[in-house]
């Protein structure tokens, strides 16, 4: 329904920005990650929304980047993980972390975020581990972009791909996006870039 808004940012408080676009001011619940990029009241800032439809209740939220909207959309997918977790999670970890703690499997700093147990942790990891496929990388792509990629899977730069995956994009756009950078680079760095490059030319 709403993909983004953009406008004049004009108040901001713990889990919440009002962006006011054509004299209409959008309450958005998001993120303390996305808040603490967003700056002062009074500038120029871009949401991307998700509209969440309960029975008497339609609350929007807005994320920075779309990395984030993508991760927090995921967690949605996860049977009993509501709003108010996934905006725990992303709060706790930005969407590069939180994949990777996915793809390695690392449940235990899932569970600093508030509200989420051990089982629970457990239940995210197994149910999104299913969208990680790295094993069969697409066939898709060909030549030097294909074989940077591949030479690398059991790297720095496959936990990318797995990684990206997570966020919600395809192993096709994921490969392409880590091929071109140096598979030296920690995860970390390799997601963050490859983000750039997928915002950039998606």
């Amino acid at each position: 329904m709403l993909y983004s808004v953009r406008g004049k940012l004009i108040h901001k408080e713990p889990y919440l920005a009002v962006v006011e676009c054509g004299g209409v001011g959008f309450k958005c619940i998001t993120t303390t990650n996305t808040l603490a990029k967003l700056g002062e009241t009074g500038s120029e800032v871009t949401l991307y929304t998700y509209l969440h439809v309960r029975e008497d209740v339609l609350d929007l939220f807005g994320f920075a980047e779309m990395g984030e909207l993508n991760c927090f959309k995921m967690l949605l997918s996860v049977s009993g993980v509501g709003p108010k977790v996934a905006l725990a999670i992303l709060s706790d970890l930005t969407p590069e972390r939180f994949a990777l703690c996915v793809a390695a499997n690392d449940t235990k700093t899932i569970t600093k975020a508030q509200g989420v147990g051990a089982k629970l942790a457990q239940r995210i990891v197994l149910e999104l581990k299913d969208k990680l496929k790295t094993a069969d990388m697409p066939t898709t792509l060909s030549g030097e972009a294909f074989s940077g990629v591949s030479a690398a899977i059991g790297g720095n730069a496959g936990e990318a791909v797995s990684a990206l995956v997570v966020l919600g994009y395809s192993q096709a756009d994921a490969a392409k996006a880590v091929s071109g950078l140096s598979p030296e680079l920690p995860s970390a760095e390799l997601i963050r870039q490859a983000l750039k490059y997928l915002s950039a030319h998606m």
